[in-house]
C-alpha cells in the first residue's frame, strides 16, 4: 500500500518525535504478550479500498511501548485526507487513561472555505469520531482530544493562489480490553478509517447509518 502523504504536522502530542532507530524488530519481539496481539490484530482489519495504510516508527516517549500506522484517503490520484494512529501500551497501568492501552490519533484534510466557516464544524467532526467508535458496537473510556480549524490567505508575489482551510482532529481514547486483556484494535483500526473516509468527504460504507452526521461533500479535493 502506499504511504500517507506525510503532510503531519510537527508536534503532535508528541506523535512527530519518532525515529526509526532500527532496533524496531528487536523491541517488538520483547513485547509482553498483550501488546504483540493487539498489534498483530491490527493486521486483520478490513478496511475501505480508497484507505491505504502503512506502518510508520512510533513515538518513542509516550510509552513503554508503541506501534504507529499512517493513512490516506486516495480516490484515483487525487488524496483526500490523511493521518497518523498510534497505538500505546503501558503494562503498569496509567491513571490518566484509566487501562493499560490508548489510542492516539492526528486527523487532517482540506477544506472549501464555506465549510470552514460553518459554526458546528468542530462539534461536527468530534461527532464522527464518536459515531464511528459507536457504529461498529466499540466500548471505549477517557475520550479527550481537539478539532482544530485554520485558513490561509496569500498576498503579495502568493496572491494569485486561492484561500486555503483545513480541519485537524487531534484525539486519544482508551479502548476496552477483552479476553487476555486485548482490546480489539482491528475494530478501533477500522472505525478509525471511517472517521478518517468520513473527515474526506466519501460516503459513509453503509448509507443511511444514523449514528454518521454529514456535512455536504466538497468541491475539487487537490491532487498528489
Amino acid at each position: 500500500m502506499a504511504a500517507a502523504q506525510g503532510r503531519l504536522s510537527d508536534g503532535a502530542g508528541g506523535m512527530d518525535e519518532a525515529k526509526d532507530t532500527g532496533n524496531d524488530r528487536r523491541e517488538a519481539d520483547s513485547a509482553p504478550p498483550a501488546f504483540r496481539a493487539a498489534v498483530d490484530a491490527l493486521r486483520t482489519a478490513r478496511l475501505r479500498p480508497q484507505i491505504e495504510v502503512e506502518p510508520t516508527p512510533a513515538p518513542k516517549r509516550l510509552a513503554p511501548w508503541a506501534h504507529a500506522l499512517e493513512a490516506a484517503v486516495v480516490d484515483g490520484d487525487q488524496d483526500l485526507a490523511d493521518g497518523r494512529l498510534v497505538l500505546l501500551h503501558d503494562p503498569a497501568g496509567h491513571d490518566a487513561w484509566r487501562g493499560t492501552f490508548r489510542l492516539v490519533t492526528l486527523v487532517r484534510a482540506e477544506l472549501e472555505p464555506e465549510m470552514a466557516a460553518d459554526p458546528l464544524l468542530p462539534e461536527v467532526c468530534w461527532s464522527w469520531l464518536t459515531g464511528a467508535l459507536q457504529a461498529r458496537g466499540l466500548t471505549y473510556g477517557e475520550p479527550s482530544g481537539t478539532v482544530t480549524r485554520a485558513s490561509s490567505h496569500y498576498f503579495g508575489g502568493l496572491s494569485a493562489r486561492p484561500a486555503a482551510s483545513q480541519i485537524e482532529i487531534r484525539a486519544s481514547w482508551t479502548p476496552r480490553e477483552g479476553l487476555g486483556g486485548v482490546p480489539d484494535t482491528a475494530a478501533h483500526l477500522a472505525s478509525w478509517c471511517d472517521l478518517l473516509a468520513q473527515v474526506g468527504g466519501l460516503p459513509p460504507a453503509v448509507p443511511g447509518d444514523a449514528s454518521v452526521v454529514t456535512l455536504p461533500q466538497r468541491r475539487g479535493p487537490r491532487s498528489h
